[in-house]
């Protein structure tokens, strides 16, 4: 049973500092939304290339055809695709949590 203090059940307050209610739920669907976000505007549009937008090599009919949109030849890919790990995935929106990382 919670105690009575100055006509407010203690036991049902929430220690939340100074976050308003929901705000840790805000966050996580703001760092969620940004990833989205990320993932959307690494996807290509448009007809694919026929020679790679980076180092100029064809790129083969096969691939083209597999991936719409297609800009990089798979060698350049890959070290796109090893650069965009590295991501540490901060939240910018400026969490205590998340400035410790």
């Amino acid at each position: 049973m919670n105690a009575i203090h100055c006509g407010i059940e203690v036991g049902a307050l929430m220690a939340t500092g100074w976050a308003k209610e929901g705000a840790v739920q805000e966050q996580i669907d703001a760092t969620v939304s940004d990833a989205v976000a990320r993932a959307r505007d690494g996807l290509a549009a448009g007809p694919s290339l026929t020679h790679c937008a980076e180092c100029g090599d064809e790129i083969p009919l096969r691939r083209q055809r597999a991936i719409a949109g297609v800009r990089l030849c798979v060698s350049c890919q890959q070290e796109h695709d090893s650069e965009q790990a590295v991501f540490s995935g901060y939240n910018r929106r400026g969490s205590k949590d998340s400035q410790l990382r």
